[in-house]
């Protein structure tokens, strides 16, 4: 066996490693939340570790199989994981948090499933099954990319939006509070 087909085996079977590992992400999320076990550091490294994850595995991608994840996706993609990690920074400076939502959940599942159809597309285009039946690889990658881009930026919406609430909530807080003190402060000084 020559060198580009060990290559080529060595990544067929990593498939099984990268779907195990990005499942993880799902479980790893339920059984925190099940059993109490949510710490401050879960809660820092988990979105890390799936921020790295995303951008690692577009930024391959996009080398990988650019027909079906040109550049500009993975630019979409990654740039929709820095804006809700900022989001999430300033909010925990502002002294809330933005949660986890079910549609960025369902975003991460879309991002595995469009990764594996992606990665399995650059081999198969279509995979037999059984005699004249075929699995549509190349049709499951295409629609469930283009399907993660726009899930990707309706979450981002989302997210901004569910940041925004509780941004715009603060402000109001804080202006109402000056305000009462500085009524207060007037009311209390003597006249002269």
């Amino acid at each position: 066996m020559n060198l580009p087909n060990s290559i080529t085996l060595t990544r067929i079977f990593s498939v099984p490693l990268l779907i195990w590992i990005l499942s993880t992400t799902r479980f790893r999320g339920t059984g925190g939340d099940k059993r109490g076990q949510i710490t401050t550091m879960g809660m820092l490294l988990d979105p890390l570790a799936d921020k790295l994850l995303i951008a690692a595995a577009f930024v391959s991608l996009v080398q990988f199989n650019p027909s079906l994840v040109p550049a500009w996706m993975a630019v979409v993609i990654i740039g929709r994981e820095f804006l809700v990690s900022g989001l999430r920074s300033i909010a925990a400076s502002e002294g809330f948090t933005i949660e986890a939502s079910e549609l960025g959940k369902f975003k991460m599942l879309v991002q595995i499933v469009s990764v594996v159809a992606v990665i399995l597309d650059h081999r198969w285009k279509e995979w037999p099954i059984y005699m004249d039946y075929f699995f549509p690889v190349h049709a499951i990658a295409w629609v469930s990319i283009w399907f993660m881009v726009i899930l990707s930026a309706v979450s981002a919406i989302d997210y901004f939006a569910a940041f925004w609430s509780k941004i715009d909530r603060q402000v109001v807080k804080r202006r109402r509070r000056a305000f009462v003190l500085s009524r207060r402060r007037k009311r209390d000084v003597p006249a002269t």
